[in-house]
Formats: structure tokens, sequence, C-alpha cells
């Protein structure tokens, strides 16, 4: 019996590569990834270039995920209203005026902090709901069967470009300028909409539904999250995660900078390093779903991030650091997997944007506000200790993973 299933799923797999529809989004996300390495090391360093401040920083951290919280429920809303299709084109599009406004700005030397932050905002509300978009087209253009390797595709590439794109784009940094760089954003994301353009929503699964008040629409959704037991209680979970996270992530590059004395190149390796952790996660991640439940793969990533998290508080130089955040990585891509196949498989289909809405809403109110005490943290306190507190609150949800009976979900 285990024979024809395996080559059930090996056929399910071909198939993928077949499709025209998930080739467009995988390449198109290939290309618009490898760009947004390129602005998620030049904005950082642009920022310090321009402020030396780890508060400056992480408020522009903050402001990327405001969307989140801000226009969350509404995105989606608008994805489950309106051609999803017509979606990803609008909103990829408005990613590249964004960016070209930036690159403009560079090469006329009129760049400040306040046009970071509005551009920025701006671009993370158009990446926002395209992403949001990108998530519930999926299982409109593959079976439920493909689901969970089509996440694993998807991210194995994210991840492949996430390993590569920093150092790449620390080298570009050393080598051009901040202007040069962003181009090089800008370019990739006019080819993501240009994907999108060629991008055919089958005609069957776009059907007209029933148009609700827009307060009706958004009660619909928050009550199919919060009455589907199997996915509130991850999507919970995330929201500590989240908190947990951003005490890191907003003065991380700060500390490489200018504690352990990192250059732009060396920051670039380290999340290279760092991203190799989440190629073997997407690597793995199918093989560990074939032996185990989900809800146990979903506890046990826990504790590693607590031995990631854990060893960034005796990392000395900027490779260590990669290495601890590579284990950490590992965990978050394997663990975000099943989160995605979980709330695809187990929501309906024309409530999808909504639920990833209201759940990705949920989950990131605590960022903005980890992100802002980290950035007064490290103003004036040890940053070290903030990495022993975010490693105590994955341990801690852990333990309470472990005894919920969300960790029998098969």
């Amino acid at each position: 019996m285990t024979i024809p299933a395996f080559n059930h799923e090996n056929k399910a797999d071909a198939t993928l590569w077949k499709n025209r529809n998930f080739l467009l989004i995988w390449g198109g996300s290939l290309i618009s990834n490898f760009g947004s390495q390129m602005y998620a090391i030049a904005i950082p360093l642009l920022i310090y270039d321009l402020s030396h401040s780890a508060l400056a920083m992480s408020t522009m951290r903050a402001i990327e995920f405001f969307p989140n919280i801000l226009i969350g429920i509404l995105a989606g809303v608008l994805v489950d209203r309106f051609n999803r299709k017509k979606m990803m084109q609008w909103t990829s599009l408005i990613q590249v005026g964004a960016m070209l406004c930036i690159v403009l700005l560079l090469a006329s030397e009129q760049i400040h902090l306040w046009h970071l932050y509005l551009l920025g905002f701006i671009l993370s509300c158009a990446g926002y709901t395209f992403g949001n978009a990108h998530h519930s087209v999926l299982p409109q253009i593959v079976t439920k069967d493909q689901l969970t390797s089509a996440n694993a595709k998807l991210s194995f590439i994210n991840t492949l470009i996430n390993m590569t794109g920093p150092g790449l784009a620390g080298a570009f940094l050393v080598a051009f300028s901040f202007t040069s760089t962003l181009t090089i954003y800008t370019i990739c994301l006019f080819i993501l909409f240009l994907c999108m353009c060629f991008f055919q929503l089958p005609a069957q699964t776009d059907k007209a539904r029933k148009k609700n008040s827009l307060r009706d629409d958004i009660k619909e959704g928050i009550e199919e999250l919060f009455h589907n037991k199997i996915l509130l209680t991850p999507t919970i979970t995330v929201l500590f995660i989240n908190f947990a996270s951003s005490l890191v992530i907003g003065v991380l590059v700060f500390y490489v900078t200018d504690q352990l004395g990192a250059n732009e190149a060396q920051v670039g390796l380290m999340f290279t390093i760092s991203a190799g952790g989440g190629l073997l996660g997407a690597m793995v991640v199918s093989s560990i779903r074939k032996r185990f439940g989900r809800g146990n793969i979903y506890t046990f990533c826990l504790i590693f991030d607590v031995i990631g998290m854990g060893c960034l508080i005796a990392a000395s130089t900027w490779w260590a650091i990669g290495i601890a955040l590579a284990i950490r990585t590992c965990s978050t891509t394997v663990s975000n997997i099943v989160y995605f196949t979980i709330r695809q498989e187990f929501t309906p289909n024309h409530l999808l944007g909504r639920v990833a809405g209201t759940s990705s809403m949920l989950m990131k109110l605590t960022l903005p506000f980890g992100l802002f005490i980290a950035g007064l943290w490290a103003e004036w306190l040890p940053i070290p200790i903030l990495f022993g507190i975010s490693s105590s609150i994955f341990l801690i949800l852990f333990m309470r993973l472990y005894f919920h009976p969300f960790r029998k979900l098969m």
C-alpha cells in the first residue's frame, strides 16, 4: 500500500511542473523574492547611514508590519470580493511605483527618513495584499493533495533566494550604491507584474458570490476563524511567536554592525547562512510530514526556536549569529508550511482571503510593540538580554502546545 501512495505523490508533484499557472506564480515569486533581498539588506543599512539610530531602524521595521494590522481584514475582503488575478496585478504595479519613487529620490539625493517610512508603508500594504491573494489563489490552481508540495516548493525557492540574495545584495552595496541595488528590486517587481498579466484564474473557481456589506464580510471572516478550532490554536501561538521574534529582528542589524563591527558584505553573508536553515526546512518538510502528524511537527518546531534564540546569547561574531539564526529559520520554515497548508485545507476558499487577513492581522498585533520595545532597549540596555527573553517565550509556548489537543492533529 505504501508504494502506490508514494507513486501517487510523485505524480502529483510532477503535475505541478506542468501547471502553467503554478509556474507563473513560482517564477514570479522567485524573481520578486530575489529583488526583495536587495531591499531587505539595503533599507536598514540606508537608515543606519542616515541616522545611526537603532530606534530609527526598528521604527522602519514596525512600519513595514503595520499593514498587517491596519488593512489585514480589509485586504482579505477585497481578495474575496474581486478577481484575484487583477488584485495581484494592481498590487504588484503599486509596488513598482513605490520603489521607483525611492530610487528617484536616492538618485536626486533628496531622500529623507520620512520618505522611506511613507513609501515603505505603501510598499508593505501592496505587498501584503498581493501575498493574501497569492495564498488564496493557490488552492484554486492545484489539487488538495498537492497543497503541501506546492507550499514546500514555493518555500524552497524563496528560501534558496534568501540564502543567495543577501550575499549578492551586500556585494552590490559594496561595489555600487544604494540606488543601483534598489533599482534591481524595482525591475524584479515589474517582472512579477508581467507574470501576473499572463496568469489565468480558472473561470469555474472565480464565481460571483453574493455581495454583503463590508461589515458583514468582515464579521463572516472573523467568525470563521474563531469557530475553526484547528486553525485558531496555531494562530494564537504565532501571535506570541511574533512578539518573541520582534524583540530580535528589530535590532539585529544594528547589533551586528554597531557592536560586532560587521560590514555590509558580512551582514549579507550572515543572512545567507541564516537562509540555509530555511532551505533545509523546505527540503525535509514533505518527508517529515509522511512520518509525523502536523500537530507534533508544529509543536516540536518550537524546541528548535528555543535552541536558535538561545544560541544568539553566546554568539560573538557575525557568522555565529548566522548559524544561530539558521536553526530558527529551519524550524520557522517547517512550521509555516504546516500552518499555511492547514489554513488552505480547512478554510472554504470563498472565505480564505478574509480568514488569511484576519489571522495575519491577529498574528502581527504584537510585532510593532515588540519592535518598539527592542529599539528603546537597544539604546540603553544590553541587547543579548532580549535574546534570552525571546528564548524563554518560545519555551513557554512549547510547553503549552505539548499538552494541548492540537498536538494530535494528523
